[in-house]
């Protein structure tokens, strides 16, 4: 499976254990998996590009440790396919945790198999006790002080606690 490469895009901001479990898994189906942080200009992300590739080559790298999968992190503003394209990745990998992701992700899929034919998307389900994990909820708990060390790494959290800390 080394010769597999495999794309995984989000904005990741910020990383949470449902991220991390989406990477776990998929560094076992290929031998380079490129994980893609989303930028775009409408949006104002609580972390940079720079930190969340930071924490995500942080908190990813055990996770893929054994596996013979190589971990990379870089940054994308345009369509996940051609994000695919350009790092010769074949799969896009999207994670599930229920019934309205798998509606949307089918959707996305659908036209992402009709942009490019021969990259083929994979859904990854989340395991159970991560299902109800999301950053926005996350971002929400942290920016009104509660803990989120249940939802994210430790480095994660630090993070957050020190980013609303300053205002």
């Amino acid at each position: 499976m080394a010769e597999v490469a495999a794309l995984y895009t989000g904005t990741f901001d910020p990383l949470t254990h449902g991220h991390a479990d989406v990477i776990r898994q998929a560094a076992r189906l290929c031998g380079r998996l490129i994980v893609a942080i989303g930028v775009h200009p409408g949006k104002k992300p609580v972390f940079e590009a720079q930190e969340r590739a930071d924490m995500i080559r942080a908190c990813g790298a055990p996770l893929v440790v054994g596996t013979g999968c190589l971990l990379e992190v870089v940054t994308f503003d345009g369509l996940a396919v051609e994000a695919a394209r350009q790092h010769g990745a074949t799969l896009l990998v999207r994670g599930l945790r229920d019934g309205t992701d798998f509606d949307y992700e089918m959707q996305m899929a659908g036209m992402n198999g009709t942009m490019a034919p021969e990259i083929t998307t994979v859904f990854l389900p989340s395991s159970p006790g991560l299902r109800h994990i999301t950053g926005t909820l996350v971002r929400q708990i942290a920016a009104m002080g509660g803990d989120v060390s249940a939802f994210a790494p430790p480095l994660v959290t630090q993070a957050l606690a020190a980013r609303f800390a300053r205002g």
